[in-house]
């Protein structure tokens, strides 16, 4: 296995063992709940908006590594951004891991190291999870995101 790939795994099971922003939001302006009914992951979602910017998210829930890192390399991300940048964020990690494996893709920084379940069509669905549940909760969805 190559030094990159042993790094990638290296923070996924950190994120996995210690997630960041792994708590509840008290009255967020934003909650979503998402549900992988393939492997069982499940994630509530809280996010704080203060006029157009993320100011506070979290979540808390229960799935497999890829799952769990994923919401919690997420979270990191996306505190301090508008609204837009965090949908523009979506559309770009969303095109990461669903791009063919032999096909170049866009360097997203820290949230790289899940481009890695592209050649696991089945776990895909975990490392988006959370980035789903994001979009319900921006768009104020109230129904479960199984996506």
């Amino acid at each position: 296995m190559s030094d990159l790939s042993d790094l990638y795994q290296e923070v996924i099971l950190d994120h996995n063992k210690r997630p960041r922003n792994f708590r509840t939001i008290e009255s967020p302006s934003h909650h979503a709940e998402g549900y992988n009914p393939l492997c069982g992951d499940r994630l509530n979602l809280y996010v704080q908006v203060d006029g157009d910017r993320i100011t506070d998210v979290a979540f808390e829930g229960s799935g497999c590594a890829i799952s769990k890192a994923s919401a919690s390399l997420m979270t990191d991300e996306l505190k301090g951004r508008t609204v837009t940048e965090a949908r523009e964020l979506f559309t770009r990690f969303h095109q990461v891991v669903t791009t063919p494996p032999d096909q170049p893709v866009e360097e997203l920084g820290k949230l790289s190291v899940l481009a890695g379940v592209r050649e696991f069509p089945v776990r895909v669905k975990c490392a988006s999870l959370a980035w789903h549940t994001l979009k319900a909760a921006l768009d104020r969805e109230d129904s479960t995101t199984t996506e």
